[in-house]
């Protein structure tokens, strides 16, 4: 096996680990902190929590695996998943809605350094390897997305009070996911990506692909999360049981991650553009879906689309944004992009929340709709630039 393969193979492992964790998270969070929140309203603050803490780590992550090398930086990414992990089952055996919430933003730290597992598998592939790269580790979740809802509802009752043993199990994950870190042999930064020429981050960001780039992968994960993380909640409101809820958490999440083992090969023979258009589209099946009904099915069509459009678009705008940086500047360049992105994605949690409670189901899709539009236009706008730079 090539020393690009074991890489990638290894990525890809971690994926399925950090994706387990974040699965298990979406489909205990906003139920633990219905459960523990005074005003239910705010019940997706500890899923906002871990969307914050992403938020703020994901940029000085990015700088640090430039200073330490990816390993070390995943290393320390997993250590404060346990820490996160431990803070966050405190919280749940206090009953403390603040402490969840803390350890929620702690949990959001190990998040943000393996939301670059996928910019590793680019750095280390070659240039006509690369959304293939960065393909298969995203597919990798494929399998988390499998074993976190079985995990959240084996541990849910596995300890009291409800969902500590849920929490607590997330440790054991982080601690699995540093034994395989521990023998990643990332190849050393190239010359030119050591100490090449940098620009301004200003001029870098003013780019049309990283303008693009950047739309599409936050304003969909955006849409994504905003639906996503109300499901169990809207769900339970329906009055279906909570194995139901999981049982569409698991297939969006397979949706979300299964067709990364061909989005590359896509990719790679219709570009990347009619890739993120087609997943804008699929989004806008998703709640079509979902406005035409509340039961299980219309869930889990929905949700199941949704995850299919999400993936289109993070890995289109992934793949489109390595387009718009020097290897020199791509700790600058994936951390603006990673921060971006989840600021929006916090944004869409706060959100999620006060409005499924406030307004409903229907309403949340509808509100998704014009952020669809935008980051569809953006890709048609950058499409048609090219078309007549190609014409020129």
């Amino acid at each position: 096996m090539t020393l690009e393969a074991r890489n990638v193979l290894l990525l890809a492992c971690c994926q399925v680990l950090l994706f387990t964790n974040n699965v298990t998270l979406i489909s205990v969070n906003g139920l633990a902190g219905h459960a523990l929140a005074d005003n239910k309203a705010l019940a997706t603050l500890p899923v906002t929590g871990y969307v914050v803490g992403a938020a703020i780590f994901t940029y000085p992550a990015s700088l640090w695996m430039r200073r330490v090398g990816r390993r070390a930086g995943f290393l320390v990414g997993s250590v404060l998943g346990i820490l996160g992990a431990a803070i966050a089952s405190l919280g749940v055996a206090l009953g403390s809605f603040a402490t969840l919430i803390a350890g929620t933003l702690v949990l959001g730290a190990y998040n943000a350094f393996g939301q670059y597992y996928r910019f590793a598998a680019a750095d280390a592939a070659p240039g006509s390897n690369k959304a293939r790269a960065i393909s298969l580790v995203m597919a990798g979740g494929l399998v988390g997305g499998l074993i976190g809802p079985e995990m959240s509802k084996h541990t849910r009752e596995l300890m009291q009070p409800t969902f500590v043993a849920s929490y607590a199990s997330l440790m054991a994950l982080c601690l699995i996911a540093m034994a395989i870190q521990s023998m990643l042999r990332i190849p050393d930064p190239k010359p030119e990506e050591a100490g090449g020429p940098v620009r301004p981050l200003r001029e870098i960001v003013a780019q049309p692909a990283f303008v693009v780039a950047m739309a599409v992968a936050a304003l969909g994960y955006g849409v994504m999360n905003l639906l996503m993380t109300s499901t169990p909640l809207a769900m339970g409101f329906c009055g279906h049981p909570y194995a139901a809820a999981a049982s569409v958490i698991a297939a969006h999440v397979v949706a979300m991650f299964g067709p990364s083992f061909f989005t590359g090969s896509l990719i790679q023979r219709f570009g990347v553009l009619r890739v993120i258009l087609t997943g804008v589209v699929a989004m806008f099946g998703a709640v079509a879906i979902a406005l035409s009904g509340q039961q299980v099915a219309h869930f889990w069509l929905s949700l199941t689309l949704l995850g299919v459009g999400w993936n289109f678009m993070y890995v289109g705008g992934t793949t489109l944004l390595t387009e718009a940086y020097r290897p020199s500047e791509k700790a600058k360049a994936q951390g603006m992009n990673e921060i971006l992105v989840f600021c929006t994605v916090a944004v869409s949690s706060v959100a999620s929340g006060v409005l499924v409670n406030a307004a409903g189901w229907n309403t949340l899709n509808v509100v998704a709709l014009p952020i669809l539009c935008v980051a569809g236009g953006a890709a048609l706008w950058l499409a048609a630039r090219r078309r007549a730079a190609a014409s020129a």
